[in-house]
């Protein structure tokens, strides 16, 4: 008999965090332009949230990326937390 095996829940909770983390870092970028010009890069940002498509830029890279980051923590938070059982779900 083949027994069911129980998925690790800090496996799941870290890439629904990541998962989570890196839409809502896609979501609220920020509206960044850079110029670049031989030597010179200009970079012009935003308060608004970046609309439409194009290419990301570097510091919008850098902002989803930390934004995955934190949500991955969170994951990886609450798939110890669940493991060792003081959140029961």
């Amino acid at each position: 008999m083949a027994s069911r095996q129980r998925s690790n829940p800090i496996v799941v909770f870290l890439a629904v965090g990541l998962a989570i983390g890196f839409l809502s870092g896609y979501l609220t970028r920020p509206e960044t332009a850079e110029i670049r010009l031989g030597p010179i890069s200009i970079e012009v940002r935003g308060d608004n949230v970046a609309r439409g498509g194009g290419e990301l830029t570097s510091s919008q890279v850098q902002h989803i990326a930390i934004v995955t980051l934190i949500g991955g923590i969170i994951g990886l938070a609450l798939g110890f937390a669940t493991k060792s059982g003081k959140i029961k779900f």
